[in-house]
């Protein structure tokens, strides 16, 4: 019986710099919706709790989920098929077979080209959509994407 085991390779570590910054945009727009919508606008009474409650979630979002998300992210590529682990609250696993892979894609925000990270999306007939590596090395990226891509049309698949 062969059990599901978690995928051997992590994300680059400038990950964890990449949903940083993420977080911390989020986090500014939502300081400068509470300022524009209560002292610029009055629109309600700003509350002691309503800032301390936003610091509270800026700490977690910022400065934990990133941490935490890199830990759990992981990606492999075997002979017979890619594999990723992602989530940070819910974990899900992700299996392509090789032969089933139709596109393999490399994408680069620019977040991402700032610190010399890209990512990956691979491309199956699943109903759940395409398995997707964020934060890898670009140089790791790039070669992910011509070696799935030459294993892809190397593998027999179904005849049609």
């Amino acid at each position: 019986m062969t059990t599901l085991r978690p995928p051997a390779h992590r994300v680059d570590p400038r990950a964890r710099l990449m949903w940083q910054l993420g977080a911390a945009t989020e986090v500014v727009v939502l300081v400068t919706a509470l300022v524009v919508t209560s002292p610029v606008l009055d629109l309600y009474d700003l509350r002691w709790w309503m800032p301390a409650l936003l610091a509270t979630y800026a700490v977690g979002r910022v400065g934990l989920v990133p941490v935490w998300r890199y830990r759990v992210h992981r990606w492999e590529v075997t002979e017979h098929a890619a594999y990723t682990q992602t989530g940070w609250w819910a974990r899900e696993r992700r299996l392509a077979p090789i032969s089933r892979i139709q596109t393999v894609d490399w994408d680069q925000g620019p977040v991402e080209r700032l610190l010399g990270l890209a990512n990956v999306t691979i491309t199956t007939a699943s109903a759940a959509g395409a398995i997707a590596i964020a934060g890898l090395d670009q140089a790791t990226a790039e070669s992910l994407v011509a070696e799935l891509t030459v294993r892809a049309d190397a593998a027999p698949g179904d005849a049609t």
